[in-house]
């Protein structure tokens, strides 16, 4: 029997959302910071704004990052993040995922704009250090998702050229930040957006979650190299 071989050398992984069911932590600690800090906006609101840059998320959502209310409620959706930790979840498949991708020989890399803090915690929690090879956070880059730059940080320090890799994210800005750094960019649904907006945002495929995206891998572009909606 042939044996299936990769099309890519690397696959880049998103966090919160791709491998960590956080999403919705972050939109409840995001919620709170806000009606504490004297500005209500609504969940739906947040959740759509979840994966992108933190300045762009605060500009999107209260007008600016720089002024007093959006430093005060960063510093409490860090406080509130972080006491809900306890809620997080590692989504089904994704260490299982990360392990079969190292043992098929490809370069596995956390790229994430998260910060320090927050990134530490998913680690722990994830519990992959020996698959992983190359991990990014929100330090490595002035601007984060949709802007290409924290994927081009992953792919420098991976050593691969964009045409070898293959990122896997769960929002817009995963996809749009990939696509921007030449990268294909695979979707999950399981950060609560739609397939059809990752499709529209130019996800070349789009899995219900980690677990899926490993039953079938082999069909998926990270071996066909072919788009599977």
């Amino acid at each position: 029997m042939p044996v299936s071989v990769p099309s890519v050398d690397a696959v880049l992984f998103d966090i919160d959302g791709t491998l960590v069911d956080s999403n919705f932590v972050h939109v409840s600690a995001w919620s709170r910071a806000f009606r504490e800090a004297g500005r209500e906006v609504s969940a739906w609101r947040i959740h759509r704004c979840i994966g992108m840059d933190g300045s762009k998320l605060l500009e999107s959502l209260v007008g600016s990052s720089d002024s007093a209310l959006a430093a005060e409620a960063k510093k409490l959706h860090g406080e509130y993040y972080a006491a809900a930790s306890a809620d997080l979840e590692v989504l089904p498949g994704a260490r299982e995922l990360l392990e079969d991708m190292k043992s098929r020989g490809l370069t596995v890399v956390l790229a994430t704009s998260a910060p320090e803090g927050e990134l530490s915690t998913l680690r722990d929690l994830l519990d992959v250090e020996d698959s992983v090879a190359v991990v990014t956070s929100g330090e490595d880059a002035d601007v984060a998702k949709p802007e290409p730059d924290l994927v081009a940080v992953a792919l420098e320090r991976a050593e691969v050229d964009s045409t070898r890799a293959v990122m896997v994210g769960d929002s817009v800005w995963d996809i749009e930040a990939a696509g921007r750094a030449g990268v294909r960019a695979i979707g999950v649904l399981s950060g609560g957006i739609s397939r059809a907006e990752l499709l529209d945002a130019g996800a070349v495929a789009v899995f219900d979650d980690p677990a899926d995206l490993l039953e079938h891998v082999e069909s998926s572009p990270i071996f066909s190299g072919k788009a599977r909606a």
